[in-house]
Parts: structure tokens; C-alpha cells; sequence
């Protein structure tokens, strides 16, 4: 199993904007072979930083899943909303 934890700066005032688009990505993602979950969530401390934390079957299902063209289309939804580049950690259990 592998957890993808992907992080992003949302620019002032694009919360809403973001919050809608990010559950049409993980939408999208339910139909991905080897998608298991995901979530997303706010930060208390950091109001424009935003965590999603996807599970997948393994590293190779995420990596169709990251170049597949329904990604990257609801990502470049959410690409002018960001004040820096998402980053993204891939976790293995230990």
C-alpha cells in the first residue's frame, strides 16, 4: 500500500475555488485502477495550506494515475490557484 501525501499553497481568497475542485480530483480518481482512498484537508494552523492524502495499491498504480489525462486536466484546474508547486511525498508503511 502506499500513501501519496500532496501539499499546496492556495492563494488569498481561492479557498472555496480550490476546496470544489480538489473533490472533483479525487472523484476522478475513485475509477483509477489501484486508487483505494482519499481526503482532503485544511491546515488550523496555515489557512491557505491545504493536505491530500491518497491511498494507493502501490507505486505503480499511482504513477499511471499521476500522468493519466484525467489528472493532469482537473490538476491544471487547480495549477492557478497555487501560490508555489505542490509537493508531493510518497509513504510506505514501515
Amino acid at each position: 500500500m502506499l500513501k501519496v501525501l500532496i501539499e499546496r499553497e492556495i492563494a488569498e481568497g481561492l479557498e472555496g475555488a480550490y476546496e470544489m475542485a480538489i473533490r472533483q480530483v479525487i472523484q476522478a480518481a475513485v475509477n483509477a485502477p489501484g486508487f483505494i482512498s482519499g481526503e482532503a484537508f485544511a491546515d488550523l494552523q496555515r489557512p491557505n495550506h491545504r493536505v491530500v492524502i491518497v491511498t494507493m495499491r502501490d507505486l505503480a498504480s499511482w504513477q499511471v494515475w499521476h500522468q493519466s489525462p484525467e489528472r493532469l486536466a482537473t490538476v491544471a484546474v487547480i495549477q492557478p490557484m497555487l501560490e508555489d508547486e505542490e509537493r508531493i511525498t510518497l509513504l510506505e508503511p514501515l
